[in-house]
């Protein structure tokens, strides 16, 4: 009896196959490999998938899968530049809001100056009405003009009260006047930095002990502070000198009468947020 023929196995799958399937085999060892040796800021890449999937563009539209949390690899090879652009927009789009929270800061800051300003110019607007007040008291509104600005309360002088022309020595009658404003100081300012201000006219000066009008309104200063250290309790650790020469004038010097408004002792109270 003859033997019956055994039936043929079924067909395999083409040979085309199994080059594919190295193919992707190879492929996925890739993707893995890059995979293993990239780092992730996982904040930044959260905030960005956040944003792209409220908008028109989606990395998921071309098929892509999830790994883990929030890593995402695709198999849409045009979506790799597509993210790119995008990301680079992203980047563009931080720095201007940056930039933009920059400007806010700044508005801030100068509205807030501006409040602190005219908080300081209403305080030093009480003080100062204080101070006239007591320079009146004391029969010192002919020798002492009170002002004021947002940093500090000032009682100006005239120079020919305190000097004689081209001396820094005070006048014996000038010590009255400087002991009714020490007064005032110690009520007013005990706290506050205190600053001691010399100023001239235009007038050129050379003599054997000074050799400018520097020199001269700097050694004014520094005799009223001497004065001020010697015969009141204000701290001298809170007390300035300085001389100014003829640099700011409030006067015309063109004109003796400005001439001797420009020569002049002013004592600034500083208002203690303003000091500095």
């Amino acid at each position: 009896m003859a033997k019956r023929k055994p039936e043929d196995p079924p067909a395999g799958s083409p040979a085309w196959m199994s080059t594919f399937s190295d193919l992707m085999n190879l492929l996925l060892c890739f993707f893995v490999m890059l995979f293993s040796m990239s780092s992730i800021d996982a904040n930044k890449w959260d905030e960005m998938a956040a944003a792209m999937s409220n908008s028109a563009f989606s990395i998921f539209n071309a098929g892509s899968t999830a790994i883990g949390e929030g890593i995402l690899i695709s198999n849409g090879v045009s979506q790799l530049n597509d993210l790119d652009e995008y990301i680079s927009n992203a980047g563009r789009n931080a720095d201007s809001e940056t930039d933009s929270d920059n400007y806010e800061k700044y508005d801030s800051t100068e509205a807030l100056q501006e409040a602190l300003n005219e908080k300081n110019l209403q305080s030093n607007e009480e003080l100062s009405e204080m101070v006239q007040e007591a320079v009146n008291e004391d029969s010192l509104a002919d020798q002492v003009d009170v002002s004021f600005t947002a940093q500090y309360v000032q009682l100006s002088m005239k120079g020919a009260l305190l000097f004689d022309s081209g001396s820094d020595s005070l006048k014996e009658q000038s010590k009255t006047v400087l002991d009714k404003v020490g007064v005032i100081l110690e009520r007013y300012g005990s706290d506050s930095v205190i600053e001691i201000e010399g100023h001239t006219d235009n007038v050129p000066i050379h003599s054997a002990r000074f050799a400018d009008n520097e020199e001269l309104s700097s050694a004014r200063a520094l005799s009223v502070f001497y004065y001020l250290v010697d015969n009141t309790s204000l701290n001298p650790a809170n007390l300035r000198h300085a001389g100014m020469g003829d640099r700011t004038p409030v006067a015309d010097n063109s004109t003796e009468e400005g001439r001797s408004k420009n020569r002049r002792v002013e004592i600034r109270i500083y208002n203690p947020s303003a000091a500095n």
